[in-house]
């Protein structure tokens, strides 16, 4: 076995259903809070701090690309005509293919999909890049 954390890829599915594969770059798994002070009055030595709303980055997903990329096209083509808030879950995968961890995700949409650069004068790996909109975590198997 190898040690954690090395040779990950990050699998997809949305609604359970739609199988988007494996990706090798995952950026905005985040949740930041608004912070709101209140200065309670008689007491000048203090001030509490509360938490205000939940603000999540969008996700964006990236890999070389592959047999997979036609099941985003797929996916893209269903929500083209209504966009339907899914749900979605990004699975850790070790490097013999086991579950490390999964986040779940609720309200998601695609805001972006990029496709390569077609260029055979260059040696550059051809990679897509797909963006996904979240209004939060949950901690549910999905």
């Amino acid at each position: 076995m190898g040690l954690p954390g090395l040779s990950l890829r990050f699998m997809v599915v949305i609604d359970g259903q739609f199988e988007l594969g494996d990706w090798t770059k995952c950026e905005g798994l985040q949740v930041e809070y608004d912070i709101f002070s209140y200065k309670e009055g008689g007491n000048n030595g203090f001030v509490h701090r509360l938490p205000g709303r939940a603000q999540y980055q969008n996700i964006r997903l990236t890999r070389p690309i592959d047999d997979s990329t036609s099941a985003v096209m797929t996916w893209l083509a269903s929500v083209q005509s209504r966009v339907t808030p899914s749900t979605a879950a990004i699975t850790v995968l070790d490097a013999d293919g086991e579950p490390v961890t999964t986040w779940n995700l609720v309200g998601v949409f695609p805001a972006k999909w990029s496709g390569p650069t077609l260029d055979v004068t260059t040696n550059a790996t051809a990679t897509e890049t797909l963006e996904l909109v979240h209004n939060g975590f949950i901690g549910v198997p999905l």
